[in-house]
Order: structure tokens, then sequence, then C-alpha cells
């Protein structure tokens, strides 16, 4: 069930029902010569609507552009600050938990978005728990403007996934524009795939300090992949295993105090 695709008695029925919600964020920024540049955000919005299909939960708008300000000495990377992402974040839940709902599920698909995330949500904690949420309504089942939680699910870094990962990918994995992501993105758009010549694999740890000094280290912008082993088939088995094991956990998470 996407929200986009609902009308407002529609959501209103659901919150009879549940007060999860689903939201989708990833980022849009360069993923080497093959690498869609959509890649973090299509990936995260596909996996959240299969998680949703599966749980019967509702879907929001996924969360395109995250925190890439490392990726921008690359064309075409689009990127807000920590900050901005802060705020971003914030207004979503702060115009959910208005109508009612209070457990907040978000579906990541960049680690540069983790740090902000977490912040995010040490923030929105304490907004809702001070002052900041009074004026707004309860649920109907009574349930307060205390208890919203969020949850992060980064879902290329769950359990099965990775094993999954490294099973087809071992140590030419990598760490950014990945064959595992890149698979998915191949198997959820065959007519997107990408070709290219790739050099050497590049090493995979050095501080960056900025966009500039990336490029620098990082020529291509893959950060110790080898994306031409994706495959579509791959992407399939990656994407069901992290909707199943996603799932789960969000499952878990609307049981949980």
């Amino acid at each position: 069930m996407q929200l986009q695709l609902s009308t407002w008695p529609e959501v209103e029925q659901y919150l009879l029902r549940s007060q999860g919600i689903i939201i989708p964020i990833g980022s849009t920024e360069q993923h080497g010569p093959t690498g869609l540049i959509g890649t973090d955000s299509l990936c995260a919005a596909a996996i959240a609507q299969g998680v949703g299909d599966r749980t019967e939960a509702l879907v929001a708008p996924p969360i395109a552009v995250g925190m890439a300000l490392h990726h921008l000495a690359f064309p075409g990377t689009l990127s807000l600050r920590p900050t901005t992402l802060i705020q971003v974040i914030q207004d979503y839940v702060t115009s959910l938990a208005g109508a009612g709902f209070r457990r907040f599920f978000f579906i990541n698909g960049h680690g540069g978005n983790v740090a902000t995330l977490k912040a995010a949500f040490a923030e929105t904690y304490h907004y809702w728990q001070g002052q900041g949420g009074q004026g707004f309504r309860f649920h109907p089942d009574g349930g307060g403007l205390h208890s919203i939680r969020c949850h992060l699910a980064n879902w290329y870094m769950g359990r099965e996934v990775y094993g999954l990962a490294q099973q087809l990918y071992g140590d030419q994995e990598g760490v950014h524009a990945t064959p595992s992501e890149v698979a998915v993105t191949q198997y959820l758009y065959p007519e997107a795939i990408k070709t290219a010549d790739l050099a050497p694999l590049p090493a995979q740890s050095y501080s960056i300090y900025g966009s500039t000094e990336f490029r620098q280290r990082f020529p291509d912008g893959r950060m110790g992949s080898n994306p031409a082993l994706a495959t579509p088939d791959h992407g399939k088995q990656l994407y069901e295993v992290a909707v199943k094991e996603i799932s789960d956990s969000y499952l878990n998470f609307l049981k949980a105090a």
C-alpha cells in the first residue's frame, strides 16, 4: 500500500489497524562507471515496497536525496547537508505523527545516511517527548506522542543479505558501487544495465575529508568493488532475501514496546 496512491480516508482506516509506516531513504550519487546514480534510492524504494506488500504496511514516498557531500566531485550527484537531512526526516515524522503514526521504519540504501539518521532520531525523540508535540491529536487507541519510535534498517547489512553477497562476490564486494547493489538495479531495471571497461580494483580503506580527495583516491568512483560480477539473477536473489529478512524485522519492530 503506497501512501501516494492512497486517499486520506484509506489512510485513516489504515491507522485503525496499524500505527506503523515504512519510509525508504537513499541517495542520488555516483556509483562508478556502471552503477546508476539513483542506485541507493531505487534499491531502498523497491525493497520497501516489497516489504510493504509482504506485511500489508503503508509505504511513504522515498527520501531520494541523502547525505552525499563526499561524492559531489562526480557530475550528477545531489546531496543534502546533514543538518538539512535531519530537518527533512523530522518534517516527515512530524507530518505523519500528527495523523496518528507512531512507528517509523526507515529502510536505508546509503551508508552515508546512517550517522545523520541516528542524529535525527535522537532529535525527534527529544522534540516529541518535550513541548514540541503539543497540539497534535492522539491515536484512537490512546497511544501518546511520547511513544513514537524510529528504526533504521540498512538493507545491505542484513545478516542474510550480507552473507549472500559474500558468497557471490567475496572480497570483490567492496564498500561502494558494490556488485550487490548494482545487481539489484539490474534486476529492477534490466533496460538500464550499463557496461564499461573497469580498471583494476581500487583500494577501499582511506580516510576521506571531502569530495575532491574522494575523487583523487577513487578516480572512477568505486571503492574496492567489482560490479562487473553483478547479474540480474543475483539481484533477484538479493532482493528476495532482503524483503524477507526486513519484513521479519518490521513485524518485530511493531511488536516491541
